[in-house]
């Protein structure tokens, strides 16, 4: 694993998954909002690990295609140098994201914690307009027809039922 990877995973999914979320828990804590943690007899608890698990499962998933197939990472100073249309990328144009919402969403199911959830609707807004106004113009910019192809066929957040197959 190069460096140049390991910082990525560590600045970017790091920082929206672990570092902001415990500070949340922290700050919370002693208040009405704090986190009321985990408890096996709750069936939040229960839905919890199948939403973490499924994030988890997106985020190493497309982190690997990006490594593999695309020669870079997700980080905007290593990008992709090849456009992936592999695995999730046929259902969703962003599966990296929606597997950190799924992880976000697990922790908050988990800690029973509305700043948490709170957070992951903010995560998700703030990517809701990071997108269409930044990320998606640069990969246009970078693949051109591949992508306005891509992005025509594929929604952004809902994934669809069949993958979808590029012509030819």
């Amino acid at each position: 694993m190069s460096w140049s990877l390991v910082r990525a995973i560590l600045i970017l999914p790091g920082t929206v998954v672990v570092l902001v979320p415990g500070l949340l828990v922290l700050a919370a804590r002693g208040t009405r909002a704090a986190a009321a943690g985990p408890r096996m007899e709750s069936p939040l608890f229960w839905i919890s690990l199948p939403v973490l698990a499924l994030g988890l499962l997106l985020a190493v998933t497309t982190v690997r295609l990006f490594v593999r197939y695309g020669e870079g990472t997700p980080a905007p100073w290593d990008p992709p140098l090849k456009m992936v249309v592999r695995g999730p990328y046929r259902h969703v144009r962003n599966p990296m994201i929606v597997g950190v919402l799924f992880l976000l969403l697990g922790e908050s199911l988990l800690l029973r914690s509305l700043p948490l959830a709170g957070w992951m609707v903010l995560f998700f807004l703030a990517n809701a307009l990071y997108f269409p106004l930044c990320e998606e113009p640069g990969l246009e910019r970078r693949f051109g027809e591949d992508y306005r192809r891509y992005r025509a066929n594929v929604p952004r957040w809902i994934p669809r039922l069949r993958p979808w197959k590029e012509p030819g």
